[in-house]
């Protein structure tokens, strides 16, 4: 088997096999939620995850002793992603899951491991990764904005509507169904001061939902242009080899 340094296989058939396990997987969690299994069907899905769980565990060790840098790959992001989708079953096996249920919500960690398979996910993630700092500074600025929202709609509303806006706490919620543009209706001013507060919050709301989305599309450019320029060099290397 060939591997990068990062663990990763390179074979499309393994790669295509692997991507239909991890989708059957998703579909196994889904159908174990229904109520009515019979004890046969039950057994065939737990059938099934042990099967899927034993083939990634296989693949997981594959990539650790074939890769050049085992310590570089463990605490890899796709490293992680790995050991997590087959943790909780092994979990299960040492402890009582049902008295921590939320780890077995782990096994959803498997559709992160498509974003190896797929070269499309993958400029996705170096996407991300360019505008990682980009992307910090506006979750920042973010919070912020959605803690002056509290607070402010708070001092507004809270004199009118005490049993709405009871706290800050219910101020931030209100402030993050705003800034957000859902707009419950659970929680809404009353007073002008509060309303016009409300509407500046709501420009700025607009702001906050389109800026990530410029800011990743500019980096998923740059991935492209990053990936045609490898793309080119490689081919240019193959002539002069040639």
């Amino acid at each position: 088997m060939a591997h990068d340094a990062d663990g990763q296989l390179n074979l499309g058939r393994w790669e295509l096999f692997i991507q239909a396990m991890i989708f059957l997987s998703l579909v196994d969690f889904a159908l174990e939620t229904l109520p009515n299994l019979t004890p046969m069907q039950r057994a065939w899905l737990e059938s099934f995850e042990l099967f899927s769980v034993g083939l990634f565990t296989v693949e997981y060790l594959v990539r650790v002793i074939g890769s050049r840098s085992r310590a570089r790959y463990l605490f890899s992001f796709y490293g992680i992603v790995d050991l997590l989708a087959i943790l909780p079953f092994y979990l299960g096996l040492v402890i009582d899951l049902r008295s921590l249920r939320s780890l077995r919500f782990l096994r959803l960690l498997r559709i992160l491991k498509l974003t190896r398979y797929s070269r499309a996910m993958r400029r996705f993630h170096r996407a991300l990764i360019i505008s990682k700092e980009e992307l910090l500074l506006f979750a920042a600025t973010a919070l912020i904005l959605l803690y002056l929202a509290a607070v402010g709609i708070y001092y507004f509303e809270h004199e009118a509507q005490p049993e709405v806006f009871t706290s800050m706490f219910d101020g931030l919620w209100w402030a993050v169904a705003t800034l957000t543009t859902v707009g419950y209706g659970d929680s809404y001013p009353i007073t002008a001061g509060g309303r016009f507060f409300t509407f500046v919050v709501l420009v700025l709301g607009l702001g906050i939902v389109a800026l990530p989305s410029g800011i990743i599309a500019s980096a998923l450019a740059k991935a492209r242009q990053e990936e045609d320029s490898a793309a080119e060099r490689k081919v240019s290397d193959t002539t002069d080899e040639a």
